[in-house]
């Protein structure tokens, strides 16, 4: 979508006639409750890209820079553009997002346009960041923490996006190894960060003993964490740290229930958790945290609810990212009890991003064989959560990872990119591309002869779910988890879809 600022003598008749869309289309888009706009006011105009604006009488690139909240440099760029002189009935494509990539080993990112002023942060080679203003020979630019800064343009490039490819992000989960078939998210996290929004780091959890403090899981030096935080900030990638409450004992989910009540139980349990919260974000310079509570009473949903209010202030007072993930809902009936006791209206008021769930549509106990998200299930999702907040809160957090289903013993086990085509190659089958599900799969007869479907994710399964993503006007795509993915989803999301960095909350 476009971003236009409102400017002196707008209504909202007025800019919905000029876009040739309806006042009706403006408020959805907006949330609006009201016609009143304020000049400066911005606003987000659905309208397909990209945007030719045809230029009017007493135009120049600076007053429709500002009326689109954009730079001259970008329209100039996008438009090769050698001059700022412009004539009546012009046609100019409007950059929707601009960005610097650094062009040198280390570049430096300051407080404020001049050498003269402090280092604020240092960027690598390939670092990608957004552009908020030009000033000279200086780039204003979007960090990380949401902060801005300033960088000198002989060392970057400046690219400008008019939308044509899909502006999307992408949230990474980084794990450690899992076995000699499920490797470390590390090699992926380092090759792939500039196609990396965001990085949760799935390294904490609720201390099972005592339930106020976070504890490591699994164990890691702190030397480890700060340097891949470090890592992630010199490629201009959120980093956050993961904080759950699962796998203290192998398919015992009652015990990770017991240890979030013991946790929610009262104010000050809750009050000292935070606190063990924040120690941490501190301690390992994340930008903010994302809460993934996945097995939870229901008789526990309020207390729920008051942490995740209590937590938020707390972080926001701070300046800290507060990101939740939750499991997926397609109604306010509490028919499912592992979604059950999550508010997504609660949660649409209190975080900066709420990651929905969208696995395991298949793949538990008893569902038989089918795809771990398919497109009709996200669409499903995604179309409630927007029921009860903003697209541009919505992460919609996919698998990478499938199952191979044995229908002869109605058992199912996991599956990566690499293991499914292993498969595939020993039992000689073809992979087949549903349509119905925008999903691969493939069927196969095993040695005892038992009967065998396997379904799972590849270049053109998250293709798909990007597209929807973008269909449906959320924010991105979460990816669960680096290490498992089909190698070629990197080099499709490079060169279909433009990854943007440091999403403002």
């Amino acid at each position: 979508m476009l971003t236009y600022v409102v400017q002196q003598g707008d209504s909202l008749y007025l800019i919905a006639r000029r876009f040739g869309i309806t006042v009706e289309a403006l408020m959805k888009a907006n949330r609006l409750t009201s016609s009143v706009l304020y000049v400066g006011q911005t606003l987000t105009v659905p309208v397909a890209l990209p945007f030719m604006y045809q230029v009017q009488p007493g135009d120049s690139l600076y007053s429709i820079a500002r009326r689109f909240n954009t730079t001259v440099d970008a329209i100039m760029v996008l438009n090769s553009l050698t001059s700022a002189s412009l004539y009546v009935g012009q046609r100019l494509r409007i950059p929707v997002y601009t960005e610097v990539v650094v062009t040198v080993e280390t570049a430096n990112v300051r407080s404020y346009a001049g050498t003269g002023f402090s280092v604020i942060a240092q960027m690598d080679r390939g670092a990608r960041l957004p552009v908020t203003g030009i000033a000279g020979d200086w780039v204003r630019v979007r960090l990380y923490n949401n902060r801005p800064g300033w960088i000198f343009r002989d060392v970057v490039n400046l690219v400008a996006h008019d939308g044509e490819r899909p502006i999307k992000e992408i949230l990474g989960y980084y794990t450690e190894e899992e076995g000699p078939t499920l490797p470390s998210s590390h090699q992926v996290f380092v090759q792939q960060s500039a196609q990396l929004s965001n990085v949760g780091m799935f390294h904490f959890r609720i201390n099972r003993e005592s339930p106020t403090q976070v504890e490591k899981f699994p164990v890691f030096d702190d030397s480890y964490m700060r340097q891949e935080v470090e890592f992630g900030h010199r490629h201009n990638v959120k980093m956050l740290a993961t904080i759950h409450n699962l796998l203290y004992e192998r398919g015992n989910q009652e015990v990770n229930k017991e240890v979030v009540r013991r946790m929610l139980a009262s104010s000050d349990t809750r009050k000292g958790f935070i606190q063990h919260v924040i120690r941490l974000l501190q301690t390992y310079n994340f930008d903010g945290v994302n809460i993934d509570f996945e097995d939870v009473h229901y008789e526990d949903r309020e207390l729920l609810n008051s942490f995740y209010r209590e937590l938020g202030r707390e972080l926001k007072r701070l300046g800290y990212y507060y990101s939740v993930a939750a499991p997926s809902r397609t109604s306010d009936e509490p028919t499912n009890p592992f979604s059950a006791p999550f508010n997504y209206a609660l949660l649409g008021e209190v975080v900066d991003e709420l990651v929905v769930m969208l696995y395991n549509e298949h793949g538990w106990p008893g569902s038989g064989p089918g795809p771990v998200v398919s497109i009709g299930w996200m669409e499903s999702v995604i179309k409630y959560a927007l029921t009860k907040m903003p697209g541009r809160k919505i992460t919609a957090a996919v698998s990478v990872f499938g199952f191979d289903f044995n229908l002869t013993t109605g058992r199912n086990t996991y599956a990566t990119y690499d293991m499914a085509m292993d498969l595939a190659k020993k039992y000689n089958k073809t992979i087949t591309f549903d349509q119905k599900t925008q999903t691969p799969m493939f069927a196969y007869t095993d040695e005892s002869g038992n009967e065998h479907e396997v379904w799972f994710e590849n270049a053109a399964s998250i293709r798909a779910k990007l597209l929807a993503a973008q269909r449906l006007g959320i924010r991105g795509i979460a990816l669960w988890r680096l290490g498992m993915e089909d190698p070629d989803i990197w080099r499709m999301i490079a060169d279909e879809f433009v990854v943007e960095k440091s999403i403002a909350p």
